[in-house]
């Protein structure tokens, strides 16, 4: 039997010079100082009817989507992400939009903030600066700080706690603060297991491996459903490969006939991302997709959240991701930080202005 290929602190770092693995690894301690950095901006609290809308594009929206899974049947008001310069149509005054930019220079985030002051929605702000810092500020918005120096992707602990005492303060949902805080530890932990320093074979260092050279398709299954759209963008980021993403049951009405095909088309793999808590139709129908589209692929990835509440089990899968995308961009040489054709889309955006 042949060593595996390394994935061991030297192996990352001598392709990883802006120490992308650290940010990841530190997520317990982002969340940590997300939850103090959200007490700092004295939030208050208030009452919308309308639910709330989190305005926000790339690695700057997933702190919405995965902190709405997190709530779960917690939420007692529909919370909705915006990707784009507009804000969903039934948006009103009783309805509160966090803009949520990294950067804060993000245009459709912008656009969103401009339309939420229009339409007289309560605004907050969660951003580490730039230009919608500076409008929420003049126009008395309250700003939710977030540390600065990070890739906006490697921001997620931030984002996530951002968008649940926002949901708290609106009445969205409960408070989590609890949850988050134990939540952290536990992730302290897997970060020490599924780390560089960590075991040769462990989940996220064997899960790279199997996946490397092929073209990761992730399946969400409940809960899990907006972390398979996150371990899709993070591999596409992190380790510069296709990747795609789907949830269950939907992919049983579609995208299952699809991989009667692969095989003849390229190296297609799988990877499910379960649940214990899911619904047991849905346990069944991964089970019973895996063994369907096993010949075609070229690896089916049955992986489990871990944890007891749903901060822990949703949060356990980002980091397995988050870490796997790392991990990916190791074994393809890829340096994990930069994504200079982004840049490049915004800059030539920026010249049509």
């Amino acid at each position: 039997m042949s060593t595996p290929t390394p994935l061991d602190a030297a192996a990352v770092a001598a392709v990883d010079p802006t120490d992308q693995i650290a940010d990841v690894l530190a997520i317990g301690d982002h969340l940590r100082d997300a939850m103090w950095k959200a007490e700092s901006a004295d939030l208050g609290s208030w009452d919308s009817p309308g639910g709330l809308v989190v305005a926000g594009m790339g690695g700057s929206a997933h702190g919405g989507i995965l902190a709405r899974a997190a709530l779960a049947d917690q939420a007692g008001r529909p919370i909705l992400a915006a990707r784009g310069y507009e804000l969903p149509p039934w948006t009103t005054g009783d309805t509160t939009v966090l803009c949520a930019s990294y950067s804060g220079d993000t245009e459709e985030t912008l656009a969103a903030f401009e339309a939420a002051g229009v339409i007289g929605a309560r605004r907050v702000v969660v951003t580490s600066g730039g230009e919608l810092a500076r409008l929420a500020r003049e126009e008395g918005v309250p700003v939710i700080p977030v540390a600065g120096g990070l890739q906006p992707r490697a921001a997620v602990g931030y984002l996530f706690v951002a968008v649940l005492e926002t949901a708290a303060a609106c009445g969205a949902g409960p408070s989590l603060r609890a949850e988050v805080d134990v939540a952290a530890g536990h992730l302290d932990d897997l970060a020490r297991e599924w780390g560089p320093a960590g075991d040769e074979q462990g989940e996220a260092k064997a899960l790279a491996r199997a996946l490397h050279g092929t073209i990761p398709v992730i399946t969400g299954t409940g809960l899990t459903a907006p972390v398979a759209y996150r371990w899709k963008t993070q591999i596409n980021e992190n380790a510069e490969t296709p990747a795609f993403s789907g949830d269950l049951p939907e992919v049983d009405h579609n995208e299952i006939v699809g991989w009667g095909g692969a095989a003849a088309l390229g190296r297609f793999a799988s990877v499910i991302l379960e649940d214990c808590d899911a619904h047991p139709r849905l346990i069944r129908r991964a089970e019973l997709t895996a063994e369907l589209i096993a010949d075609q692929a070229a690896g089916v990835h049955r992986v489990r959240s871990r944890g007891e509440t749903a901060v822990e089990r949703v949060l356990s899968l980002v980091l397995l991701g988050d870490l796997t995308s790392v991990y990916l961009a190791v074994l393809g040489g890829t340096d994990p930080g930069p994504v200079d054709v982004i840049t490049a889309l915004k800059q030539r955006l920026a010249e049509d202005a």
